[in-house]
């Protein structure tokens, strides 16, 4: 199995140094490159075709947020994990729109970290739990002077993928809603690609957003 390329982006050298240490350490991650702001993140990104970026928000010369929607835009394929240590609105709201596929707090652990590379390498996405929260509020809350009543699919979801649906807004994992519908994770897995394939979107967090915009929660 090939390691996984990543790529660090923050001002503070010894956040960089940490985050190296910590994640190497781990067998199937590598460190190939370090930039401390954004527009050394789009050279070195050019240059060494990182998997994943992880990268800080607040940076001088570019921010993290311009530097990860210029990275999409050339690469649409870039995964950027926006790791910080920042919830606040601003933040969260623009970084998800500029193209990031995680939006991680600086407080996680490292085995949470590793897991969160590992999903957005595999094409997936993982926003941390209570930012995800205040995302679907805030799109809840947009929802509600936009639209002028529930947009149904082509094919609805069942009640069980309803149920299912409702806890993914709620930022709980497979495992956390097996455990409280009483279902195999497997199961909850199934559920959760009907569910993406219903709605037509790629990941948890666009699932829970697009059901919000759709009247579906």
């Amino acid at each position: 199995m090939n390691a996984i390329r990543l790529l660090l982006v923050d001002d503070q050298r010894l956040m960089r140094d940490g985050l190296r240490t910590l994640l190497e350490l781990e067998g199937d991650l590598v460190v190939v490159g370090e930039a401390e702001n954004g527009e050394e993140a789009l050279t070195l990104y050019e240059k060494r075709q990182p998997d994943v970026v992880l990268m800080d928000v607040r940076m001088p010369v570019m921010d993290g947020v311009e530097a990860t929607r210029r990275l999409r835009q050339r690469w649409p394929d870039a995964r950027v994990i926006i790791l910080t240590t920042f919830d606040d609105d601003e933040y969260v709201f623009e970084g998800l729109r500029a193209g990031a596929r995680g939006y991680l707090l600086k407080a996680v652990s490292g085995e949470e970290l590793a897991g969160a590379i590992r999903t957005v390498a595999a094409g997936g996405a993982l926003i941390d739990p209570s930012v995800t929260r205040k995302v679907v509020a805030e799109f809840a809350r947009l929802g509600q002077t936009r639209r002028s009543g529930p947009t149904k699919l082509v094919e609805p979801l069942s009640e069980r993928e309803e149920e299912v649906l409702r806890f993914i807004a709620n930022g709980y994992t497979n495992k956390e809603i097996a455990g409280r519908l009483f279902l195999a994770e497997g199961t909850v897995k199934n559920y959760v690609s009907s569910i993406l394939g219903k709605i037509g979107v790629r990941d948890r967090t666009q699932a829970a957003l697009k059901a919000k915009e759709l009247g579906l929660l």
